[in-house]
């Protein structure tokens, strides 16, 4: 499971020009979910997510989770997060799990992430969305749940 985390002042979700999903500060999760992902991989992606230390504290480091700071999470689905370009001009997929077993494991992780208590907004799975944000920091980090990175 590939994650583009970004901190955010405020973001949303539209499809089809109805907002899905709108946080303020918080963090926006772009979530890729690969062939072979499984528990283990939503347990690590959830922890550490919500874990993450990356919001200023008192003394301006970063300190506190999303959680520490009363933030949301605005998670989208993101499947071209698995394209490999390492050949050619045309990203392959072969890596990304097949719709139906990635919509039950972003799902999965979703529950996963409201059983935490920090709130949670969404995109809509496998549809063609609009994300709109503004970066906080600009902070952005790249988590994989196989830590192959």
């Amino acid at each position: 499971m590939i994650s583009v985390v970004q901190r955010v002042a405020s973001a949303s979700v539209t499809v089809d020009g109805a907002v899905t999903g709108r946080i303020d500060r918080g963090l926006v999760v772009l979530v890729g979910i690969a062939r072979g992902d499984g528990p283990a991989d939503l347990d690590y992606t959830a922890s550490k997510v919500v874990g993450l230390r990356i919001f200023a504290d008192d003394e301006g480091r970063m300190n506190r989770s999303v959680a520490d700071v009363a933030g949301a999470l605005l998670v989208v689905s993101q499947f071209t997060l698995l394209g490999d370009a390492r050949k050619g001009r045309r990203p392959a997929f072969d890596a990304a799990a097949p719709p139906e077993e990635a919509r039950a494991l972003y799902g999965q992780l979703i529950a996963r992430f409201r059983t935490t208590g920090v709130p949670v907004e969404t995109g809509v799975f496998q549809a063609s969305m609009s994300v709109a944000l503004v970066n906080d920091g600009p902070v952005t980090l790249l988590l994989d749940s196989r830590r192959t990175f």
